[in-house]
Formats: C-alpha cells, sequence, structure tokens
C-alpha cells in the first residue's frame, strides 16, 4: 500500500471516530418510549440505554404483582429494542461508505 493511500485512509478512520463520538452524545440526549398493557406501562430510556422514567397506570396496582412485574419488563425491553434500533440507524450514517461486516453492531 502507498504511503498516501496510508495516510488517507488514517485521516478518513479520524474522522469516522470524531464522528461516533458526537454521534454517541447525541444518542445519549435521544429518548425513547417502550410501552407494554396497552400504555399502561411505560419505561422511557436514552438510546444510550439509562432509564429516564417509568410510568405505571395506578389501575395496575391494585392487581396483580406478578402481572405488573411482567408488564415492567415488558415495557423495559421495548425501549431497549427501540433505542437498540434508533442508535444503529443514527450509527448507520457514520459509517456511511465504510465496508462493515453483516451484523457488526455500532458502537463497539
Amino acid at each position: 500500500m502507498m504511503k498516501g493511500q496510508l495516510a488517507g485512509l488514517m485521516k478518513q478512520a479520524q474522522a469516522m471516530q470524531d464522528n461516533m463520538k458526537k454521534m454517541q452524545d447525541q444518542l445519549a440526549q435521544i429518548e425513547v418510549e417502550g410501552q407494554s398493557g396497552a400504555g399502561l406501562v411505560k419505561v422511557v430510556m436514552s438510546c444510550k440505554n439509562d432509564v429516564k422514567r417509568v410510568s405505571i397506570d395506578p389501575s395496575l396496582l391494585a392487581d396483580d404483582k406478578d402481572m405488573l412485574e411482567d408488564l415492567v419488563a415488558a415495557a423495559f425491553n421495548d425501549a431497549v429494542r427501540k433505542a437498540e434500533a434508533t442508535s444503529q440507524e443514527k450509527m448507520a450514517s457514520v459509517t456511511a461508505g465504510m465496508p462493515m461486516p453483516p451484523g457488526f453492531k455500532m458502537p463497539f
């Protein structure tokens, strides 16, 4: 590989690293909402998987504890899936044009 090509690759890698850092900072600010039980349980989290809020409809508080726990878990899992999908979508713009192996997840 020629010296100029290597320098170009290094510059491209540095730019991608800078863009990834900016995108990760943006992802920390983006919130997604997971729901279960037709919206009776909601979990709001950042795309960095930090839970911000949990909302439980008061009608569920008198019900079965096991059911409530299942609904909270389902809402959390829904939020995690949405956060991951949003993160993948946003990071795809950073890696555009860079060959990535199938199934490769960003950020590392």
